[in-house]
């Protein structure tokens, strides 16, 4: 396809046609060009953001199309000869015509949603700054800015002397939570079994993780990633309420020692992914203690709760933790990717990843060398990611991302209360700990069947899946849906973007019954 004949009627940049990227800074000095084709990207994400919060417009336009349509839309090919500057634009208006907004008030699908334009402007500075974290001199007010704000969130896990100490603990942002808890892992590993670093595992040594059968799985794929074998992970059932027990995990550590394998991670969870379960960090904390394991919580969606007094109490004993994932990109409205892995032993992710590459980490620098950060991660090139999460919590202050936490839960807990309120076409899987909300639809041709027989779960099974299928087709909102344990497909409403209303909740609900009615 021609992408002359899909060209948008752009106002004022006729004149890009047939310019090229030659014309645009750095191949020329005259920012004539350069100014017009910026503007005109911007007039279009302006539009774009105007659009996707009108709440009655589409979460996708059109719906969700099948491969081939969107091949047809697009020319994906990549050419001997570029096309021209007027063509650019037109591709991204198309993407952002036949994108999923996740950014819409009624996009409660994922984690992570919403746009927040203070989050934006930060990201717009840094691609344009498009600087490395990897050493100071390259970075210098970044790396710094990200020193402080980690202090600050190891302070909120009860780390820090209150002087923001750079050396009281230790943490690196991460390009997200699978990220972080490898961090975690490779972190417990090296404080374990230093050793491995230079030797590799000896036939002796036997390690073994145990973590939780409900959290995320980036656990169990750390293991594979370190060498641990996805054999030596061990998983303890969690209760109805989606929580482990101390008492099963050190079952679960006293069956492994029996077994003669030497237990050197523990993995939790605050706010597991489907059910949005707390585990008890206090009482698990001890149990570790007493064996001298390593204790990583993957806070990565409920780590935020330790931002408002209302919710904070939901990961008592975190400071007992030993490292912890937190991801601002999802309850803190911050753009992807933000995360934070925080430990709160100071040194271990320089000893466990330094590698001295003479021509980034010279050892005679001019400056203190423990500010390049780029020898203590896992990556070499790393995006800066602090700013813009620098920049939300600067606009929003402590209280206001407090504020921010309990008005997403207000949102959460009505949800929950019209779906009780809308029986026997809805029922809950259970009371929520926290933002997830996980329901059924029961449509009339399941009212008089008997929810403990295996024909009506195989057949409620089905009802989430057709009701998403339309849903997806219409294009007018978007909820997950999974199955867990011995549980049927259901629902999972996740309440994260501020831009969602009870009104939007009301007409969500409305929706999922009039395109299930009939199933």
């Amino acid at each position: 396809m021609s992408e002359k004949n899909n060209r948008e009627n752009y106002t004022h940049v006729d004149d890009l046609n047939e310019q090229t990227f030659k014309n645009l800074v750095p191949y020329t000095s005259d920012m004539k060009t350069t100014e017009k084709f910026l503007y005109a990207t911007l007039d279009m994400i302006l539009r774009y953001l105007a659009e996707m919060n009108e709440h009655d417009s589409p979460v996708i336009k059109n719906g969700l199309r099948t491969p081939d349509e969107y091949r047809q839309m697009f020319t994906f090919k990549i050419d001997d000869q570029g096309i021209d500057l007027y063509d650019i634009l037109s591709n991204c208006e198309r993407i952002l015509e036949t994108t999923v907004r996740s950014g819409h008030p009624r996009f409660i699908n994922q984690l992570s949603q919403g746009v927040d334009i203070i989050s934006l402007v930060g990201e717009i500075i840094t691609s344009s700054i498009n600087a490395n974290m990897f050493t100071y001199e390259v970075a210098p007010v970044f790396n710094l800015m990200e020193e402080s704000v980690l202090a600050h969130m190891r302070q909120y896990c009860g780390w820090s002397n209150g002087n923001l100490v750079p050396d009281s603990g230790d943490g690196v942002l991460a390009p997200g939570g699978a990220i972080s808890n490898l961090y975690a892992v490779l972190a417990a590993r090296h404080y374990a079994f230093p050793e491995i670093k230079v030797s590799g595992f000896r036939n002796s040594l036997r390690p073994a993780m145990i973590i939780t059968k409900h959290c995320h799985y980036s656990m169990k794929r750390a293991a594979v990633l370190l060498g641990i074998g996805t054999d030596y992970v061990y998983e303890v059932d969690p209760d109805d309420s989606g929580r482990i027990s101390a008492q099963k995990l050190e079952e679960k550590i006293l069956f492994c020692q029996q077994s003669k394998l030497a237990v050197f991670f523990v993995g939790i969870t605050a706010g597991t992914t489907v059910l949005g379960a707390f585990d008890p960090i206090e009482e698990i904390a001890s149990v570790c203690h007493k064996y001298q394991i390593w204790l990583h919580v993957d806070g990565a969606w409920g780590g935020s709760a330790l931002l408002s007094p209302k919710t904070k109490h939901l990961l008592r004993g975190i400071e007992k933790a030993d490292s912890f994932t937190w991801n601002p990109h999802k309850l803190m409205s911050v753009h992807l990717q933000c995360s934070a892995i925080l430990l709160r032993h100071g040194n271990v992710l320089m000893r466990a990843n330094q590698m001295l590459a003479p021509y980034l980490f010279q050892p005679d620098k001019h400056y203190e060398i423990s500010l390049d950060t780029g020898d203590k991660t896992i990556q070499c090139g790393r995006h800066i990611d602090i700013f813009k999460l620098w920049l939300a919590w600067k606009a929003r202050g402590n209280q206001g991302y407090a504020e921010h936490i309990e008005s997403l839960l207000e949102n959460a807990n009505f949800f929950y209360t019209i779906i009780c309120q809308r029986q026997p076409y809805f029922r809950t899987v259970m009371k929520p700990p926290f933002i997830n909300i996980c329901f059924w639809y029961i449509p009339p041709s399941l009212q008089s069947g008997d929810p403990t027989s295996l024909q009506y779960k195989q057949r409620l099974d089905t009802i989430a899946p057709r009701i998403k299928e339309r849903m997806m087709t219409n294009g007018t909102m978007m909820v997950g849906y999974q199955r867990l344990d011995d549980h049927p497909n259901f629902f999972r409403a996740i309440i994260s973007n501020p831009a969602t209303t009870k009104e939007d909740i009301v007409s969500m609900i409305d929706e999922i019954h009039e395109l299930g009615h009939d199933l």
